[in-house]
């Protein structure tokens, strides 16, 4: 048990490192936007200055579309009523589905284009390269100098580019992101869960780096690029399962620069069930991977400063405490439940590590909030927030073993396809719901659920062994995590059976 107990410390101490780096961007936030606020300088800037239709910039938008019947009506829609010049605009609906949705497309562009809308319909001959190869093929046939990419499930708000463009008038400006917003933020539990999480992204991660001069990157969608940058830097390379992040810090490395707008957010669509989430957060992890496996060296050759080749460092390989909890999860038991005393020690590492936890995620979490909105928070939003943080550490901790398989494949160089996460349209294009996905539009469970299941059981089991040694201590531990691996597992196979039976009823 001493070798378990002493593994178990040596992960703690990793997972700590991570946990200190986020602890570090929440005061790098509070730093940043303090003086902001005093000096009026938190209002969002300022749309740029009115200029006659053939001095602004001709800008392609650039919808990758694949299988997404319930969303891309309501996309190219949102498109259209962008408030800029016909003349000066120009959509891609890169379309590479192999579903109805291909006629979708074809008869909302074939309307636009009878109201003088430039907009067309690309079909390639297959899917090479996925998502970065359809948005290479778009760049060829392109004449825009600026081009604005949209996933299917965004919707964009009319005066997006007037608030955009502004800032890439600066020469060396290569690309300018917007912060995600959540039309389905209320649905459940787990997109509410997930809304925390990635608010915490746009609200802490995103806003620290790009105030201190560091690295960030383009999200895949919502975001405005200069063409010459994206040129510059090789292009879109479809070898990874991210290649926003992947063009970001090759374009990173030329030189360029980037903005990022706290202030401007873009609604989009969260994963519904637990087996689209898990799919979207795989390909996540697995291409950040790929990408620091590709590109960290060349990070660390260049000739940037040590502090911006240390949050690179962190950055590329957030998704490494995954693989940590992992490895928590399956030496709890015997480090923690089953252990031989170690002394008061041993009891305090336990008390530290619930509270810690604990405690960085409350305050990342509640930073998060008060940046995206812009303003204090009161008591009673504080309380909401804080009071979701355990099921936010199960449910991080639940999908630790799914997410464990992406690291080590990204750290392998394993090549994947690219899985789409599927959309069910939450809000139609006129506030209407539509119906939920069939079984080809939802990801699969595998034999993960299983897996995790069995986590879930192991952990109950130190559970029960701990309290009755009345190892009080190890309790929160072991009771969360064995709670995230019932959820998620459980949540997978819920899911699967719903796509099944949903799958009989419309006879796919």
């Amino acid at each position: 048990m001493a070798i378990a107990w002493w593994a178990y410390v040596a992960v703690v101490a990793a997972l700590s490192a991570y946990a200190l780096h986020r602890l570090h961007l929440v005061l790098a936030v509070w730093r940043a936007c303090r003086p902001a606020a005093r000096e009026g300088k938190g209002a969002p800037p300022a749309a740029p200055r009115a200029a006659p239709p053939d001095e602004l910039p001709v800008v392609t938008v650039q919808l990758p579309i694949y299988n997404e019947r319930f969303v891309v009506e309501r996309l190219i829609d949102a498109v259209a009523a962008l408030d800029w010049p016909q003349g000066r605009l120009e959509v891609q609906v890169l379309d590479d589905s192999t579903d109805d949705t291909a006629a979708l497309c074809r008869e909302r562009v074939a309307e636009w284009r009878r109201r003088g809308l430039a907009i067309e319909q690309v079909r390639r001959g297959d899917r090479a390269g996925f998502k970065a190869g359809a948005l290479q093929h778009g760049l060829a046939r392109a004449r825009g100098e600026l081009l604005l990419v949209l996933d299917a499930d965004f919707v964009p708000p009319p005066d997006l580019l007037r608030r955009m463009v502004g800032h890439l008038a600066d020469p060396g400006a290569a690309m300018v992101q917007a912060r995600w917003e959540h039309l389905n933020r209320d649905a459940s539990a787990l997109t509410g869960l997930q809304a925390l999480l990635l608010d915490g992204h746009f609200g802490v991660e995103q806003t620290a780096r790009a105030r201190r001069g560091c690295f960030f990157n383009f999200n895949g969608t919502a975001g405005l690029w200069r063409r010459s940058a994206i040129d510059d830097a090789g292009g879109w390379q479809g070898d990874t399962l991210t290649e926003d992040l992947d063009l970001s810090y090759r374009v990173l490395l030329r030189g360029w620069r980037f903005a990022y707008l706290l202030e401007e957010a873009v609604p989009g669509e969260l994963p519904a069930d637990m087996n689209g989430f898990k799919s979207q957060q795989f390909r996540w992890a697995k291409g950040s991977m790929q990408v620091a496996r590709k590109l960290l060296p060349a990070v660390l050759r260049s000739r940037r400063g040590a502090a911006v080749k240390l949050e690179a460092l962190f950055h590329l390989t957030h998704n490494l405490p995954y693989l940590l909890t992992a490895a928590l999860a399956l030496l709890a038991v015997p480090a923690l439940a089953w252990r031989d005393d170690q002394g008061i020690g041993s009891v305090w590492l336990e008390v530290v590590l619930a509270c810690g936890a604990a405690a960085v995620t409350a305050a990342y979490l509640v930073t998060a909030q008060a940046a995206v909105r812009g303003s204090r928070l009161g008591l009673r939003a504080v309380a909401s927030v804080v009071a979701r943080v355990p099921a936010i550490i199960a449910l991080t901790a639940g999908i630790s073993i799914s997410q464990s398989r992406a690291v080590l494949e990204g750290l392998a160089g394993r090549p994947s396809e690219f899985v789409r996460t599927p959309k069910q349209g939450a809000v139609g294009a006129r506030g209407d719901r539509k119906p939920a996905p069939a079984a080809g539009y939802a990801s699969s469970a595998g034999a993960l659920p299983i897996l995790e299941l069995a986590a879930a059981a192991y952990l109950a089991a130190g559970l029960a062994q701990a309290l009755a040694a009345h190892r009080f201590t190890a309790a929160p531990i072991l009771a969360l995590f064995a709670l995230g691996f019932a959820w998620i597992g459980g949540g997978s196979l819920t899911a699967a059976m719903k796509t099944r039976a949903s799958g009989k009823k419309s006879g796919r």
